[in-house]
């Protein structure tokens, strides 16, 4: 087994189908490879669409996982999970059944490749990303400042928990 050495946190959503089925499902997948672990799993979040309005309300949700994998071999990763489960990119910020993202790596205060930019871009203003992540990581720094900072400053409109047994994706 490789040494599981550097965090990340990840953003799951979805609106398709049973979203919190999906976000389980690629958790597990995640977690159940050599070089991937959860750490932490927040609570599930019923919110509203951002972008494209006029489609169904997602569900969302972050995770904090331990991974022995680069940042664009962990979205690699992640992108390899959101295929099995039968993700189709038809149209920006549109509907998905899964949606995983790469938001932020340990000792990476910025990175930015072809595939990957990090912190992930407007994390900061997007209640679907920095509540569910203030309840896993409210310490940790992106763009100079707390996750929880962010999240306090995030139109919080509309969400609302949907599952708060943090077991939900197990």
């Amino acid at each position: 087994m490789t040494a599981l050495k550097h965090k990340a946190w990840l953003g799951l959503g979805g609106n398709i189908g049973d979203p919190v089925d999906s976000m389980a499902k690629a958790l597990r997948a995640l977690n159940g490879r050599t070089d991937t672990r959860a750490l932490g799993v927040s609570p599930v979040y019923k919110t509203p669409p951002w972008g494209k309005t006029d489609q169904a309300w997602f569900h969302n949700a972050c995770a904090e996982v331990e991974t022995s994998l680069d940042p664009e071999a962990l979205l690699a990763a992640c992108l390899d999970v959101e295929l099995r489960l039968k993700r189709q990119r038809l149209e920006r910020w549109g509907p998905r059944i899964i949606d995983i993202d790469v938001l932020a790596y340990e000792g990476l205060e910025e990175f930015e490749s072809p595939t990957l930019i990090l912190p992930h871009p407007r994390m900061t203003e997007r209640a679907f990303v920095m509540v569910p992540l203030a309840d896993i990581a409210p310490d940790l720094v992106i763009s100079g400042k707390a996750v929880a900072y962010w999240a306090a400053l995030c139109d919080r409109t509309g969400v609302e928990t949907a599952r708060d047994d943090l077991d939900w994706w197990k």
